[in-house]
């Protein structure tokens, strides 16, 4: 349809975006658009044309926010916060359910959105909704659990009582990427407003709508209007005003990035989480179900084109199963459907940007420019739309090649032969990452042995990453250098309170009593430590 300037935002002229053509015809119906943008916090003068990485085609106009627009949102969002912390588990369970139930009602909804903002695969987009209702059900069931005051136990028997509280840190801002636009959007901030905190968020430029879609979902589930407030624009613009505003930080994406935010939370005494870069491996040990390593191996490359955090990018195999299971491999790559579109039956889509695509491009050049052997891909897709690349699998790779070690973040995989369990061991906790790893054995003991080796947060076994990113009770996070702090689990919303021990202490007093002096009052504490210990009392 013909684009329809939104009321009150900026004219034609005022965009930056140079290719703007007022006369284009939109993907999406603007009135959508207009609904979704009218719940920025957005006064500046700018505003981004956000396009579809998989035709090129306009999705709609998004105006960008102030450093202004941050500082006020804040403050709205902390006098929210005020409010809020005082609701029920019952309340916050209500809200928290009602929206499982408007995103598996709005799905179809939903995935639409994602594939058009980010040019992903339908069945990959459906990792989404799925994992942000999971998370939604998963804390409305278990506030009580995470949250409620705990009896601990007291210095002294019977006459100390002494109770753990969690206290909500007040506003959390969450800096969202755009690979997962929804499910990285909402799930942190899922947990954070189930622990009793108001938040402030920041979705990535390419990909505002579907995290806009989010919130609209947020508040018709019941939350307050206001409780969670979200702005939009460059994160070097933003980024350092939401930190100096925020009681924690939320933030998934580069390592680089992650770094630079750290020093900025501890300048400010505040916590942070980071979900950084990785470097993920899958080991295939020779006592594998290699057909079911093979079709891992293609989800744990290949979903969302590689640009998935926990994707992986190195892959061991036996040496005495080597060549059977990359033929497997090889021609299940070969048979996926590549394809533009929001339709059901595509096995990838498009890359997410003109810059994702040269680096992923630069690193199989590079590879290839030195003795690295294409085994399948390796070739743009201009046919299919502007950021297309085949899936790719490299054999030959070595330490002298960027793909070896520098995370890709693109469907591009490399595989090796290992000789012993040792070595592949070795090989997989290679480099500075640490996020997800798998291991491929019909041996469960053999393969949790290898597991607890790994120096990674999640790791898989028989399964590529679904099992402990779906797995909402468990905690889910990075080492070394793909980060710090968990979501999911308990974890996943402590991180969002502060802990308060409050202590009733009853008759006795600690200090002398009862006309002791100070030598005497210390023998019978002495005394009364030694009798507590003979009796095994912590």
């Amino acid at each position: 349809m013909t684009s329809q300037q939104p009321k009150g935002r900026p004219s034609a002229a005022t965009l930056r975006d140079p290719e703007f053509d007022p006369d284009a015809s939109y993907v999406l119906d603007q009135t959508l658009v207009r609904r979704l943008t009218r719940r920025l916090i957005a006064s500046s003068d700018e505003s981004t044309l956000v396009r579809s990485p998989a035709t090129g085609r306009p999705l709609g106009v998004v105006p960008k926010s102030t450093t202004d627009d941050v500082e006020a949102a804040f403050a709205r969002a902390r006098h929210m916060a005020g409010l809020w912390a005082q609701t029920s588990f019952a309340e916050r369970e209500r809200c928290l359910l009602n929206l499982h139930d408007l995103i598996m009602d709005r799905r179809e909804e939903i995935l639409d959105l994602i594939c058009w903002e980010t040019g992903k695969a339908r069945i990959h987009a459906f990792d989404e909704p799925l994992h942000v209702a999971l998370t939604a059900r998963y804390y409305a069931r278990t506030l009580e659990r995470h949250l409620a005051p705990k009896r601990k136990s007291g210095v002294v028997p019977i006459l100390t009582q002494i109770e753990e509280h969690r206290i909500p840190k007040g506003v959390v801002g969450i800096i969202s990427p755009w690979n997962y636009p929804f499910t990285m959007a909402l799930a942190d901030g899922i947990a954070a407003l189930a622990a009793g905190n108001a938040v402030v968020s920041k979705p990535d430029h390419h990909t505002p709508l579907t995290a806009l879609l989010g919130l609209e979902l947020i508040e018709e589930a019941g939350f307050p209007k206001g409780l969670w407030l979200m702005v939009y624009g460059e994160g070097r613009k933003l980024g350092t005003p939401m930190i100096e505003n925020a009681d924690y930080i939320c933030f998934t994406g580069s390592t680089a990035t992650g770094k630079v935010i750290a020093r900025q939370c501890a300048e400010q005494l505040i916590g942070c989480s980071l979900e950084l870069g990785g470097k993920n491996p899958i080991i295939v040990l020779k006592d594998a179900d290699l057909d079911r390593a093979a079709e891992g191996a293609v989800r744990a490359a290949f979903s969302n084109g590689g640009q998935l955090c926990v994707s992986t990018e190195r892959l061991y195999v036996d040496e005495s199963v080597y060549d059977a299971f990359v033929e497997k491999f090889v021609a299940r790559t070969k048979a996926m459907r590549i394809s533009a579109g929001i339709n059901w039956g595509v096995d990838m889509g498009s890359l997410i940007s003109k810059e994702q695509l040269e680096i992923v491009d630069d690193h199989v050049k590079d590879a290839v420019d030195k003795g690295a052997r294409v085994l399948t891909g390796a070739t743009t897709r201009p046919d299919l739309g502007p950021y297309f690349y085949e899936p790719t699998i490299l054999e030959g790779v070595h330490d002298e090649m960027d793909v070896h070690q520098e995370e890709t973040f693109g469907p591009v995989i490399s595989v090796y032969p290992f000789a012993s369990e040792a070595e592949a061991v070795a090989l997989a906790n290679e480099g500075d990452y640490g996020l997800n790893a798998a291991v491929y054995s019909r041996d469960g003991a053999r393969a949790r042995r290898i597991a607890n080796q790994i120096k990674c947060g999640t790791v898989n076994i028989n399964e590529a990453f679904g099992a402990t990113f779906a797995s909402i009770d468990a905690p889910m996070g990075g080492m070394r250098s793909s980060g710090m702090g968990r979501r999911q689990g308990a974890e996943g919303i402590h991180r969002y309170t502060e802990v308060q021990s409050v202590a009733t202490q009853y008759l006795l007093r600690f200090g002398p009593f009862m006309g002791l002096t100070d030598q005497a009052y210390a023998n019978v504490m002495a005394a009364s430590l030694k009798a507590l210990k003979a009796l095994g009392r912590a």
